[in-house]
């Protein structure tokens, strides 16, 4: 049986020795942490498990997705499930998909200095920096479309020098975009038309009543588009 190798983490300042094989979310499950927040998908596509840490010897304080990050020798970490990033509050009827309107509520957009330190720690290789300068000149569309993958993890403004909450500013394009430029989905209303008139009650008052064994079947058996 191959030796597995062991490392040395600090988890919120105590010393745990974890295999290196395990990404940070893993060596904290090992080392006795029961994940009840900040652990989501557990697949990079939540955004739920940011995490800051050190190397021991280096200055430098990183980032990244707890659940894809492998563990180091003498890494120091700690839990960010949420960065404290300022969001703006706004009613999308009285918005206009232009420049003007992401200004408004995220005007540090204009102190972008082009450091590119969003796009290097994005951990869905999101070209951030590039949608930033898109919503600056007011392009929506591009905007909208080149941080369509963001899952919000917030590491892209913990990095950032000039303070700007880049997905922030990325969720407020898609959806001014979606309000004000594509055309209207009118198979969504038809199906809350459908769902306001009961076309499905039995249909979910069948899976109400079922046990937990027969739904986990019908979920791992469903169709996958």
């Amino acid at each position: 049986m191959p030796q597995v190798e062991m490392v040395d983490i600090y988890i919120m300042g105590k010393k745990y020795s974890v295999p290196e094989s395990l990404t940070i979310m893993d060596a904290m499950e090992f080392a006795g942490y029961q994940l009840k927040r900040g652990c989501g998908c557990r697949a990079g596509f939540c955004g739920a498990c940011g995490t800051v840490y050190r190397i021991a010897g280096d200055y430098e304080l990183k980032v990244g997705l707890a659940c894809q990050t492998k563990v180091e020798a003498d890494m120091y970490l700690a839990q960010i499930p949420f960065f404290p990033a300022v969001k703006g509050v706004y009613d999308l009827d009285e918005l206009t998909p232009t420049a003007a309107s992401l200004a408004r509520y995220y005007p540090e957009i204009y102190r972008c200095i082009g450091c590119n330190s969003c796009t290097n720690v994005c951990p869905q290789d999101l070209n951030v920096m590039q949608y930033v300068a898109y919503a600056q000149r007011g392009d929506i569309a591009r905007c909208a479309s080149e941080s369509f993958d963001c899952v919000m993890c917030g590491l892209c403004a913990s990095r950032c020098p000039a303070h700007i909450a880049q997905y922030f500013v990325g969720i407020l394009a898609r959806r001014l975009h979606g309000k004000h430029v594509l055309p209207r989905a009118d198979h969504v209303q038809q199906r809350y038309e459908e769902i306001e008139a009961g076309t499905f009650d039995a249909e979910l008052d069948d899976l109400m009543n079922k046990d937990i064994e027969e739904l986990k079947s019908l979920y791992n058996n469903r169709d996958i588009e």
